[in-house]
């Protein structure tokens, strides 16, 4: 039996076929680098609470992110949301770092109130002077004594500012009994004791929201390091700053731990790099830099600039002697039983990384 010729379309359909089988095998030969060229790049949602042209964006946050960037050869890429953003607000950089709103965020370890305790125990009266001091205290205490409270994160770089001072909008502070009464912006609990203790009036609040407050007249003041009076323009609002330098805040630095462990060896390993000691031999020389543009705007402003003396300093570090207990007995209360270990430890760490003196 003589079989029917094929037609042309039949022909060309099987030639098609096998051209398309062809191709599919060189590309698996060839380790398919047609797919892998087509993969979109990792972005990182990066939050913070500050306005964007802050120095922590433009000095810190950004470059760090660029050189991701860079050392990926662009397969991460970034995204910043700053103050103005729906993703600005301080009191939630930690819910949206740990449950994966945004993939990295920077917070205030004292906001929201008592998430992170066992951090704020570095805040405690004349214990950091220095921002690196700070930073290295933390993250030599981390891996044993913190590390539990930052749960669902990977750290990146604890720290904290450099010792901070009291900005007042019409009473000028030059000894402890002018504190009584003054209504004054705190950034956490410690800070909060320390106020009360000294007779002054805290107001927890986030730090963008003290400008208006202070204006307003519902509060005299606030507690700041020297680079706020800038970025907030609290200078505008206040005619007198008085540099105690008695308190630090704590804050933090960290990703979202499932996104971290989603990235491929090669990436994580880039973000490791960039991180920790990467971070902290930065921070003397960043906080440092914003403070004196602070204090450089009060200074244009012609407003009025108190140094304590060293005798009122002791005053005021004598007086804060029940403070200590007083926080301790709180932190107990929160779960951190071994409060004052932590403490100790801290004073330790601080001395061993306490600047040289001049």
């Amino acid at each position: 039996m003589t079989s029917k010729p094929k037609s042309t379309a039949a022909i060309n359909r099987r030639k098609f076929i096998k051209a398309g089988a062809a191709a599919a095998t060189t590309a698996a030969i060839a380790g398919f680098p047609s797919i892998v060229r087509a993969q979109a790049p990792i972005e990182l949602k990066i939050s913070h609470y500050v306005p964007a042209l802050h120095g922590l964006q433009t000095d810190f946050i950004e470059p760090w992110a660029k050189e991701i960037e860079k050392r990926s050869n662009g397969r991460v890429t970034y995204k910043i949301f700053a103050a103005a953003s729906p993703l600005g607000k301080a009191e939630n950089q930690l819910d949206q770092a740990q449950t994966g709103v945004v993939d990295i965020a920077f917070g205030l370890s004292g906001n929201p109130r008592g998430r992170l305790p066992r951090s704020l125990i570095v805040e405690m009266p004349f214990l950091i002077e220095k921002a690196g001091q700070g930073t290295r205290t933390l993250m030599a205490l981390y891996p044993e004594q913190l590390k539990q409270e930052y749960k669902g994160l990977k750290m990146l770089c604890l720290l904290t500012h450099n010792a901070g001072h009291i900005h007042t909008r019409d009473k000028k502070v030059e000894k402890m009994e002018d504190l009584v009464g003054l209504r004054l912006r705190t950034p956490s609990a410690t800070v909060s004791a320390m106020l009360t203790q000294l007779g002054a009036v805290p107001v927890g609040m986030p730090p963008g929201a003290a400008y208006e407050q202070i204006d307003k007249g519902v509060i005299d003041g606030a507690c700041f390091p020297w680079d706020p009076v800038r970025a907030f323009r609290i200078d505008e609002v206040t005619k007198f700053h008085t540099v105690a330098s008695f308190y630090t805040a704590a804050f933090w630095f960290a990703m979202n731990e499932k996104k971290y462990n989603s990235l491929p060896p090669d990436l994580k390993k880039i973000i490791d790099d960039l991180s920790g000691e990467y971070l902290a031999s930065r921070m003397q020389g960043w906080w440092d830099k914003w403070d004196d543009a602070g204090k450089a705007a009060a200074i244009a402003r012609k407003n009025t600039i108190i140094t304590l003396s060293p005798a009122e300093r002791k005053r005021w570090a004598d007086a804060l002697i029940p403070t200590y207990n007083k926080v301790m007995i709180e932190t107990e209360g929160q779960g951190v039983k071994n409060a004052r270990d932590i403490y100790i430890q801290m004073q330790r760490a601080a001395a061993k990384f306490a600047p040289a003196k001049a």
